[in-house]
């Protein structure tokens, strides 16, 4: 008898890169966008083309997923804030992925890798970063940490990706991964659904008003715009169907 694999709708803006997915059976849809909106302006929309173009709607899928952090203040904030309104208009459940775990299942699915060291630009001169083994699944060696480029050491042959090796190429030279690192992957929320399908089948999930971002460095408050987006957003995903 075949597994029938949850259908779920997965949401990343942790970084410059906003993007959705919807993930049905073994077909995967996506959508990205960088630069051109802001992600609380630009996300739902997609969301709402991925529906369409899949013909379903938020009643067809089981679970709400999205790229928790580390990453950008305010963009794990947006998605969060996305899932929840989402979710909460359709009563789903919610699914946290942590966004290196993302980026280092896209580095073992266009690589091959084995044991990964992701590393993210944090700004203000640091890193977010982890390592990761791959043996039958990702799992975590060292935790998400937020750390100055020079305090990224992993441990063993690793191969490095994300874009702290392009942002801070000179700091993390020394770093045997770092002249073959793919700086060009990034979270995205293929890799955020796939890994939120795993842990949905584990009943690793959470109510929409317990869902919340994973922050690795505090900051003060939003900006007045800031908050505003990120209101707007909410509401109006809570009337998507």
């Amino acid at each position: 008898m075949p597994i029938l694999l949850p259908t779920l709708l997965a949401i990343e803006t942790s970084s410059e890169l906003a993007s959705c997915a919807l993930l049905r059976g073994d077909v995967v849809l996506s959508r990205a966008s960088s630069g051109v909106r802001t992600h609380s302006q630009s996300i739902l929309p997609m969301v709402q083309e991925l529906l369409a173009e899949a013909g379903v709607t938020l009643a067809d899928v089981d679970a709400i997923a999205y790229g928790s952090g580390p990453g950008s203040f305010t963009g794990v904030r947006t998605a969060c804030g996305i899932a929840q309104g989402l979710a909460y208009g359709a009563s789903l459940p919610v699914v946290p992925v942590v966004t290196l775990d993302a980026m280092a299942l896209a580095c073992h699915q266009q690589h091959g890798a084995q044991r990964i060291v992701t590393v993210l630009d944090a700004r203000m001169g640091e890193v977010y970063w982890a390592q990761y083994d791959y043996q039958d699944g990702l799992q975590a060696v060292s935790p998400p940490a937020l750390s100055a480029p020079a305090g990224v050491a992993p441990q063993g042959d690793v191969v490095g990706c994300g874009n702290g090796f392009g942002a801070y190429a000179d700091a993390l030279a020394a770093l045997p991964c770092a002249a073959t690192a793919d700086a060009a992957i990034m979270p995205h929320a293929v890799q955020v659904g796939q890994l939120a399908r795993i842990a949905f089948a584990a009943g690793q999930f959470v109510t929409a008003a317990e869902a919340q971002p994973l922050y690795l460095r505090n900051k003060i408050a939003y900006t007045s715009a800031e908050r505003l987006d990120m209101q707007a957003a909410k509401a109006a995903a809570e009337s998507v169907q």
